[in-house]
C-alpha cells in the first residue's frame, strides 16, 4: 500500500546574489537621455547584460524573471517579467510576471523570487525593476477610490510624496532644512568621488539611445548628478510643495528613467554553476506606517527584519538607504542613533545625485552593496532600505561572503 504520510519538509536553502546591473539613469524630460527610448528595452538590455556577464549560467536555467513597474501601462506594461524575457532571448520555456510595490518594487521582485528559491520552487532567478517617468509621470492614471479622503482613511496629502516629506519636517522639527541641504550636497560629493574612483561604471550597462534631433548614441553614463552642489545654492532654491517650506529639488531626488536587474540564486545551484556569490541574503520584511508621513516605512520595516534575524543596529557595517528626500533618511538615522555623516551609510552617494526610478532602485541599492562588500571584508552584514509611497517600508539585511572575520 502506498504511504500516504506528507512528505517531509525540507531546509530552506540560502539564497545568493550573484550580480546586478543597471542602465544609466536619465533626467525624466523630453531632452533626457532615455526620452525615446522604451522602458521595456531597457529592462532588455539589463536582463541581457546579465546573461552575457554570467557566461556559465545556461539560460534555460533561468526559471522565472520578475520586474517591476510603479505604471504598469503603455511600455510598462504587458506583464513585464514575461514579455521582457522574451525580447532578451530567454527560452519560450522561461515564465515571468509583473511586481508593483511603488518604490520597493525591484526589491519585492527580489524577496519574492529569493523565498521561492529558497522553498525550493526555483533554482535561478532574474530580478529588477524599471520606471520611465518621463513616458509615465508619477500618478498619471490613477484614480483613487474617493473612500480615502470621504472616510479619512488616508490624508489628503498622503498621495503627494513631497507633501508627505514636509510633514516629516514637521513633526520631527530637529528635522531641519539646513541639515536636509547639507546631506544632500554631501551626497553630490559622494557620488562623483565615487564616479572618479571608477566604483560606479563596472555596473553599468551601455544603451543605445535615439534622438530625433541628434540621431544615434550610446548611454554610457548617468545624466542627473551635479557635482558642483553647494549647501548655498540649495538654501536658495524654492519649495515647491509648500511657500516657505523645506523640501526643494535639490534635496530631494530627481524624476527618473532607468532600470535595474539582478541574477539571485540557490546558493549549491550558484556553486554548481560556477557562479560566484556576492552577497547572501539573510532576512527582508515590509511594514506599513501612516500614508501622510511615508518616509517613516524603512524605520519599522528595519526594525522588524533586525528582530527576526536576531541582529541589531549595531552589526550592520554597510547601509544603502534610497535617498527619496532627505528628511526621509535623517528620519532613520535619528531612529537609530546614526549620524548624518556616519561613513556607513551610501558611501558612494544616494538617489539624490544619482536619481531615483521608483521601481527599479531597490536592485540599485543592492549592486551598490554588493560592490562594496567586496571591496570591505571586514563587513559582514549590510542592509539596503527604502520608503514607499502610501505608507510602507522594505528592508533586507545581507551577508557579505567575503567577511574575513570571526563568524561566531
Amino acid at each position: 500500500m502506498a504511504s500516504t504520510a506528507p512528505p517531509a519538509r525540507a531546509r530552506a536553502r540560502d539564497v545568493v546574489f550573484v550580480d546586478g546591473v543597471r542602465t544609466p539613469f536619465g533626467k525624466a524630460r523630453p531632452d533626457g537621455l532615455h526620452a525615446e527610448t522604451r522602458a521595456d528595452d531597457l529592462v532588455v538590455a539589463c536582463l541581457r547584460e546579465l546573461l552575457r556577464r554570467n557566461p556559465s549560467l545556461p539560460p534555460e536555467r533561468v526559471e522565472e524573471v520578475a520586474v517591476a513597474a510603479a505604471t504598469q501601462s503603455g511600455d510598462q506594461g504587458l506583464v513585464l517579467g514575461r514579455s521582457a524575457a522574451l525580447l532578451a532571448g530567454l527560452p519560450v520555456t522561461t515564465p515571468g510576471y509583473s511586481v508593483d510595490r511603488w518604490c520597493a518594487g525591484a526589491m519585492t521582485a527580489v524577496t519574492t523570487t529569493a523565498a521561492s528559491i529558497a522553498v525550493g520552487a526555483l533554482d535561478v532567478a532574474l530580478a529588477g525593476g524599471v520606471e520611465h517617468m518621463g513616458h509615465h509621470p508619477l500618478g498619471q492614471g490613477l484614480d483613487p477610490n474617493p473612500r480615502f479622503l470621504t472616510e479619512r482613511i488616508v490624508s489628503p496629502d498622503a498621495l503627494d510624496m513631497g507633501k508627505t516629506a514636509e510633514a516629516l519636517h514637521d513633526r520631527f522639527p530637529q528635522l531641519t532644512k539646513e541639515r536636509a541641504d547639507a546631506y544632500a550636497a554631501a551626497s553630490q560629493r559622494k557620488f562623483a568621488r565615487a564616479v572618479a574612483d571608477g566604483h560606479v561604471g563596472a555596473d553599468l550597462v551601455p544603451v543605445a539611445v535615439a534622438s530625433s534631433a541628434k540621431g544615434w548614441g550610446l548611454a554610457t553614463a548617468d545624466e542627473l548628478a551635479r557635482p558642483d552642489t553647494t549647501v548655498e545654492a540649495l538654501a536658495g532654491l524654492r519649495t515647491p510643495f509648500r511657500p516657505h517650506g523645506r523640501v526643494t529639488a535639490g534635496n530631494a531626488s530627481p524624476l527618473t528613467d532607468g532600470a535595474t536587474a539582478c541574477l539571485l540564486a540557490a546558493e549549491d545551484t550558484a556553486a554548481e554553476l560556477g557562479l560566484a556569490p556576492r552577497m547572501r541574503m539573510v532576512g527582508f520584511a515590509y511594514a506599513g506606517v501612516e500614508p501622510g508621513v511615508m518616509g517613516l516605512g524603512p524605520i519599522p520595516s528595519t526594525e522588524k527584519v533586525l528582530r527576526r534575524t536576531g541582529l541589531s543596529v549595531d552589526d550592520i557595517g554597510l547601509f544603502e538607504l534610497n535617498e527619496a528626500f532627505a528628511v526621509q533618511v535623517l528620519s532613520f538615522l535619528d531612529h537609530f542613533g546614526i549620524a548624518d555623516d556616519d561613513p556607513r551609510v551610501n558611501p558612494w552617494g544616494g538617489a539624490i545625485a544619482i536619481g531615483h526610478p521608483l521601481a527599479a532602485s531597490g536592485v540599485r541599492l543592492m549592486t551598490q552593496l554588493a560592490r562594496q562588500f567586496a571591496q570591505h571584508p571586514e563587513v559582514r552584514y549590510g542592509l539596503t532600505a527604502l520608503c514607499v509611497g502610501l505608507g510602507q517600508g522594505g528592508s533586507v539585511v545581507w551577508e557579505n561572503p567575503a567577511f574575513e572575520g570571526d563568524r561566531d
